[in-house]
């Protein structure tokens, strides 16, 4: 089973008792929310064991060049929440999905399922759900506010591919699909009858010896026709393609193979991957392209060469997808940064001596924290407490 996995930083850590009572310490105000000392500290142990899982070689490293960011990100996305709220951005609908997908791919029965496997790893299910939420409205916000301002041009995307073109050599590779007929299983002959107690001065009898011989010779005859049967079937699919069918369609009713839900979907494969009978009739075809039924040791498949790409640098129509895609995140993270900027700058942000944000801007005022501005603090803290303690 896979491991279960957080999405982002947990909210809060456990709390600290000293004298029975929970301490904690605000380190920043955002707007009207706070981050605290201990949700600082958890953000750092999560990113100790990022860093460790990414390269445990330079962890140290990797930790020490992001540590930096910690409370900046944790005020980042406390303002896209904000903004979130502001644009009436909800994530619940989003979050089920997830919550299915991860139940699906940890191939789970059911979401409490799920959530008894967070238990067992000691991951709070509330938290969990409550920063995949938040992952899902920062993500909507950061697309509608920054992501469809984005312009790529053509230019851009030729000078890329221009001098990006020595990382896109790939070596020749077919994408294939699959339909598989497979025989149907010949239960194996029965063993001789056990011979009873005779009179040991009896003739023998050939019955016993006979009887073996023939049930071989009956399992053989089967397993033949078994496989006339498949060929014959696997032919008639092969008609129906060439006619007209769907592959996809015709894998999903009919195949026998464990691709067959997929639409007979088999994946990518480059010389010296597969079988060399199955290598030299599919390298030799185009894209598109169909082969006649093939005898293997499963039973009889006809393959499709859903792909074929040649040796070299992709024509710039084939990787233009993938090109969108990094010039998008390139220019992504600047224009996120200068957003993120703008709304420091029209938000309350106050941040105790000692803790710095590196995404401050210059044009920040400093806030004049008020008496009642304490007394909510005060409350929060207190829900916060309450939350943890199971009360609320």
């Amino acid at each position: 089973m896979k491991k279960f996995c957080l999405v982002l930083i947990a909210s809060a850590c456990l709390p600290a008792f000293a004298f029975g009572q929970v301490v904690e310490e605000i380190i920043a105000r955002v707007n009207n929310q706070i981050v605290t000392r201990s949700e600082f500290q958890r953000s750092k142990d999560q990113l100790k064991e990022e860093v460790k899982q990414q390269d445990p070689n330079n962890a140290d490293k990797l930790y020490a060049d992001r540590e930096k960011d910690i409370l900046r990100d944790l005020i980042d996305q406390q303002l896209l929440l904000d903004k979130g709220k502001d644009l009436s951005i909800g994530g619940d609908t989003d979050l089920i999905k997830r919550l299915d997908q991860m139940r699906k791919d940890m191939k789970l029965e059911s979401l409490e399922d799920l959530e008894k496997e967070a238990t067992k790893q000691g991951i709070s299910w509330e938290d969990f759900k409550q920063n995949m939420k938040n992952q899902i409205i920062t993500q909507k916000v950061i697309g509608e506010e920054v992501g469809q301002h984005l312009n790529i041009t053509k230019e851009e995307e030729q000078k890329f591919y221009d001098e990006h073109k020595d990382k896109m050599e790939q070596p020749e590779y077919i994408r294939l699909s699959e339909i598989l007929v497979a025989p149907k299983a010949v239960a194996p002959a029965a063993p001789a009858a056990p011979v009873a107690a005779v009179d040991p001065n009896a003739p023998p009898s050939p019955t016993p010896a006979a009887r073996p011989v023939e049930d071989e010779a009956a399992r053989k005859a089967a397993e033949a026709a078994a496989l006339n049967a498949a060929e014959a079937k696997a032919n008639d699919l092969l008609k129906q393609i060439r006619d007209g069918a769907s592959f996809e369609d015709i894998a999903k009713k009919y195949s026998d193979g464990p691709s067959a839900a997929d639409g007979g979907t088999l994946g990518t494969f480059e010389r010296g991957k597969l079988a060399k009978e199955l290598e030299d009739k599919t390298f030799a075809m185009k894209a598109g392209e169909i082969t006649d039924v093939i005898r293997t040791k499963q039973g009889y498949v006809i393959l499709k060469v859903v792909d074929h790409q040649m040796a070299g640098v992709p024509p710039m129509k084939d990787v233009l997808p993938k090109i969108q895609d990094a010039l998008y995140y390139e220019k992504l993270q600047p224009a996120l940064r200068a957003y993120l900027t703008k709304l420091r700058e029209d938000a309350y942000i106050k941040i105790i001596p000692g803790y710095l944000d590196t995404g401050q801007s210059p044009n920040q005022t400093q806030p004049v924290e008020t008496a009642s501005a304490k007394e909510s603090d005060a409350k929060k803290l207190s829900k916060k407490r309450k939350k943890k303690l199971g009360i609320l």
